[in-house]
């Protein structure tokens, strides 16, 4: 489907993204956005306005859309070109004593821990004494609604 010959009412029920997936399909190259967005723009007769009015929304749908990838010189492709240079994961003799040291320190974590909810028990006597000096500190103050006089 050549996407640059279809109805203006055919092109109206596409979403931007699939106008301009099919117009770098078609040109098979990546496109800058307000190349690409322009382009869009003249093909669904858009006015100058609405093109500043929804070129940052086109740019937003573009960076959500899993088919798409935004190059380092800023043009969008498809993602499937581009392959993810993935480096083999490499274990070194030395990454034991790294494991050993986690271990260790996973250790002390725990054991901080444990002394920690041993003093997190609640003693109700303190409580209570908590609540009585709170109560001698606020004694004789009136609570003032907004409408009382002062």
């Amino acid at each position: 489907m050549n996407i640059r010959e279809m109805p203006k009412d055919e092109l109206e029920l596409l979403s931007f993204t699939d106008i301009a997936y099919h117009i770098i399909k078609l040109d098979n190259e990546p496109k800058a956005t307000a190349p690409l967005f322009k382009e869009i723009c003249l093909l669904l007769d858009l006015s100058m306005n609405q093109y500043e009015e929804k070129i940052t929304d086109f740019f937003a749908s573009m960076t959500t859309d899993k088919r798409f990838i935004l190059l380092d010189n800023g043009t969008w492709d498809f993602k499937n070109n581009h392959m993810v240079n993935l480096k083999p994961f490499k274990i070194d003799d030395d990454d034991d004593d790294d494991l050993d040291e986690l271990e260790d320190l996973s250790e002390e974590y725990e054991k901080i821990e444990e002394e920690d909810d041993d003093d997190d028990e609640i003693d109700d006597d303190e409580i209570d004494d908590d609540l009585e000096n709170l109560d001698d500190e606020y004694e004789g103050l009136e609570i003032i609604e907004e409408d009382d006089e002062i």
